[in-house]
């Protein structure tokens, strides 16, 4: 015994004297060691103190990080902890390897300078870690990591914007599982969904499986629904446990994997969205003023990147984003030379409507010629694209570059092997990456603008990736680019998919051309689209041939389309045919249709027979879950109706309990109409707190008709704080309305501030039904310069109304620009198609 207690005495010894030189060696007190850690002051100094206990093995690793160490001298640090603690490591050798081994910037956590220590011989350059700033996130996150300690699997994604932080809090939560023997496992050879999909099931007891930017894995078209499979199956498992799944997704992305799919419509990441239930994490953008308290005490200890960031960041509070160099990237695109500029643009325009990671030189190079000005362009140098992308290559504080050089990593599999379904097609020649923040700030700034000739022509020439060309496709097609639309459909159809020719076919038929609508419909029939037949069906009810259309509704439902006999239904109600559209509604409510059954409900509820409409309701209550708060609403309006109050009330409540919060509203106007005010203030406060931000507006009306002018803009601004501006431009509707013009353009501007870039068109929309034409033509062009872009065609209408011809033309034009010119005023359809949709050799 003696013996061993000499060996822990000697281990304990040698981790403070180890200690001691790193400290010195940092030129840092104990007491600014324990502002970077976190940690209290007596802890870290108990850690260094002779006599005293061992110190735990999270606060070696905290330490032991801040203080710069590289991860070989780290984990040794950590074995010293254990000798001296008396533990003994038994953890297995499995997939990935020890936490104290890793350095965060190799799981992707952002890095926030230049190396603190150089490169040896056999040691990479180390760079420091600012000092870590505990928020709200990171206490759910602490208990996660508690539980998992303690035995219990879990499952964490945190869910936030680009460089909010994210990375970051994963890295810092697992700490205290590296003095627990506790390995780190980051699937991403040969590529994440790949790595992830071949080991999980090789995933042991006490590992922390890193999911960084989780939609490479859960949101991968072909292997997404399987790696959450795979995933359920691990933390369930009671062999594998206790293991930790972490992950980060940017918000977009998160909605894209939760969202639910249009009834009747296939649902590509079901198991996806029940894996991620009550599994996410929200990571606020901004520092509240804890926060901020907390990064202040950081930078007044001696931590040099708080103090730097503080200095232009304290304002707007996105500290993480200036510490990973998000000012500095934006500054290098708006001060970049009109080369840089044009580039940058088209790698944005590129990422927001749709384009992959990687971009192709070729494709940046020929897409950014109209991005230039007629004197840009004619000041074009022979080597100008060389400079501008070495000028682009050059990193900004952070190491970052706003659009760096990218390798496709090669996929490692057995000879003769075929590339697995859905692989993308690489492009030829070198790619390139935009930055992930400049690609935020593009979709965010140019959110209104639509890309020039140049990108289209460049997209149509040099992208060959199926899913690319599906996406600017569908792009073109909504900013009236009809013509390049169905060029880049025409090459996605040349690949296969049976959907291309299927969009082919809409803008045929929306072009007036049926009957080569009705052969490329035929066609992508032919390829198990069931829902072209459904085309078919609407068009022949269209043209007057029920009975072809009910046989070829038949034939969609035959197929699978369990939506052509509900849509055949609504086709008979459009035309006026109540019987044969009930008719057509019981059949697909037999096929198990809710849906069908909600909408028989309704034509009996407008014939009067009020019995079968509730029964049917009820039914279709009973039949889909999905379906039943709307049903439950539909039921409470009857009662209403019927005078029925108190039943009307119940199914109201009964609505909001199972997920429809604007129940509670219906119930609030109620309370209202009855003249009950503060029940039904009660009844929408319920209705905000569930989530239901009309219900603030609601309030907010109620207030301003009280004449409680400040309670109203307090309501409205509560409102503006959840991300709904409306609430300010129907209260400066109200000003409006009232009289008061300048209340109601103050709350407008500050509602188009906010994000309503329609709050101005709204109120200029009054002042021109009001006869004030020229406060409205004031009011449309500061809308279009908040990104309105359909205030121009308000205010070439207006123009044109007053027999100003060129004016007119000349905003039509602009309008056209951006892609927003009304349907109707454009060429409907372009030249130099053959019949099957597919281009000519004339050019666009």
């Amino acid at each position: 015994m003696n013996g061993q207690s000499d060996e822990r005495e000697a281990a304990l010894i040698e981790l403070r004297k180890r200690l001691e030189d790193a400290l010195a060696d940092a030129g840092l007190t104990k007491v600014q060691l324990a502002a970077r850690t976190g940690r209290a002051r007596t802890t870290v100094q108990a850690a260094f103190r002779p006599g005293g206990r061992v110190p735990s093995g999270a606060t070696v690793a905290a330490l032991a990080g801040k203080l710069g160490l590289p991860a070989e001298q780290r984990r040794e640090l950590l074995e010293l902890r254990r000798a001296a603690a008396g533990e003994i490591d038994a953890v297995p050798e499995g997939l990935g390897k020890p936490i104290g081994q890793w350095d965060p910037h190799d799981l992707e956590v952002h890095p926030a300078g230049t190396p603190s220590t150089a490169a040896g011989a056999d040691t990479r350059a180390q760079r420091a870690l600012p000092g870590y700033v505990c928020r709200a996130h990171d206490c759910v996150l602490a208990d996660a990591v508690l539980d998992a300690a303690e035995g219990r699997s879990h499952m964490l994604v945190l869910v936030g914007s680009s460089s909010t932080g994210k990375t970051r809090a994963c890295w810092e939560a697992v700490q205290p599982l590296a003095s627990k023997g506790w390995r780190l496992w980051h699937p991403y050879d040969p590529t994440r969904a790949e790595a992830a999909l071949a080991d999980l099931e090789r995933v042991g007891p006490r590992t922390v499986v890193w999911l960084n930017e989780a939609q490479h894995y859960l949101g991968h078209p072909q292997t997404g629904e399987r790696i959450a499979a795979a995933l359920h199956t691990l933390l369930t498992s009671t062999d594998c446990g206790p293991v930790l799944v972490l992950g980060t997704l940017w918000p977009e992305y998160a909605d894209a994997l939760t969202n639910l799919a249009d009834p009747g419509r296939p649902d590509p990441h079901s198991r996806v969205r029940e894996l991620l239930t009550r599994r996410t994490l929200t990571v606020p953008d901004t520092f509240d003023e804890a926060a901020l308290r907390a990064a202040s005490a950081l930078a007044r200890d001696g931590d040099l990147f708080w103090a730097d960031a503080l200095t232009r960041a304290h304002t707007h509070r996105r500290i993480t984003q200036d510490l990973a160099g998000a000012p500095e990237l934006v500054r290098r695109y708006e001060q970049g030379t009109p080369p840089v500029r044009a580039l940058l643009q088209a790698a944005m325009d590129a990422r927001r409507l749709g384009v992959g990671l990687h971009l192709p030189l070729a494709f940046l190079i020929d897409a950014a010629m109209d991005y230039l000005s007629d004197d840009d362009y004619d000041q074009l140098t022979e080597d100008w694209a060389a400079a501008a992308f070495a000028a682009l290559a050059r990193p900004v504080h952070g190491r970052q570059a706003p659009l760096r050089r990218a390798t496709h990593r090669p996929s490692r599999r057995p000879p003769g092997a075929a590339a697995p379904a859905g692989t993308p097609v690489l492009a030829a020649g070198p790619v390139f990456r935009l930055a992930d923040f400049l690609e935020q700030h593009g979709r965010t700034t140019r959110r209104a603008l639509c890309p020039p000739a140049s990108f289209w022509h460049a997209a149509h020439t040099h992208l060959t990736d199926p899913d690319d060309l599906r996406n600017l496709a569908m792009a073109a097609d909504r900013r009236q680019r009809l013509q390049w639309a169905h060029y880049l459909w025409g090459k996605v159809a040349t690949a296969g998919p049976p959907d291309a020719l299927f969009i082919l076919a809409r803008m045929r038929e929306r072009a007036g051309d049926r009957d080569g609508a009705e052969t490329l419909f035929r066609k992508a029939a032919d390829t198990d689209r069931p829902q072209a037949l459904s085309q078919l069906a609407r068009m022949r009810e269209q043209g007057g041939d029920r009975d072809g259309a009910e046989t070829l509704a038949r034939q969609a439902a035959d197929a699978g389309d369990t939506l052509a006999l509900h849509s055949l239904a609504w086709m008979r109600e459009r035309a006026g045919d109540q019987d044969g559209a009930e008719n057509a509604y019981r059949e697909a409510a037999e096929t198990g249709h809710a849906r069908a059954l909600s909408d028989l409900a309704r034509l009996r509820r407008q014939a009067g027979d009020w019995e079968s409409a509730e029964s049917l309701y009820w039914q279709a209550a009973n039949a889909n879950r999905a379906y039943r708060p709307d049903v439950l609403i539909s039921l409470a309006s009857m009662r209403e109706q019927a005078g029925d109050q108190e039943g009307a009330e119940t199914l109201y409540r009964q609505a909001a309990d199972a997920g429809a919060p604007l129940a509670l509203s219906y119930l609030g106007r109620m309370r209202e109409q009855a003249g009950d005010r503060d029940g039904a203030e009660t009844t929408y406060r319920q209705a905000a707190d569930t989530g239901d931000i009309f219900a603030l507006i609601n309030l907010a009306r109620m207030r301003e008709q009280a004449g409680d002018r400040d309670g109203a803009e307090t309501l409205a601004r509560q409102a503006l704080h959840a991300h709904n501006p409306l609430a300010l431009t129907s209260l400066a509707g109200m000003r409006e309305q009232a009289g008061d013009r300048d209340g109601a353009e103050t709350l407008a501007r500050q509602a188009a501030d906010a994000g309503d870039t329609l709050a101005l068109h709204s109120l200029a929309r009054m002042r021109e039904q009001a006869g004030d034409q020229d406060g409205a033509e004031t009011l449309y062009r500061q809308a279009a310069d908040t990104g309105d872009t359909l205030a121009l065609t308000n205010l070439a209408r207006m123009r044109e109304q007053a027999r100003d011809q060129d004016g007119a033309e000349t905003l039509y034009r602009q309008a056209a620009d951006t892609g927003q010119l009304p349907r109707g005023m454009e060429k409907r359809w372009p030249h130099g198609l053959e019949p099957d949709g597919t281009p000519t050799s004339q050019s666009p």
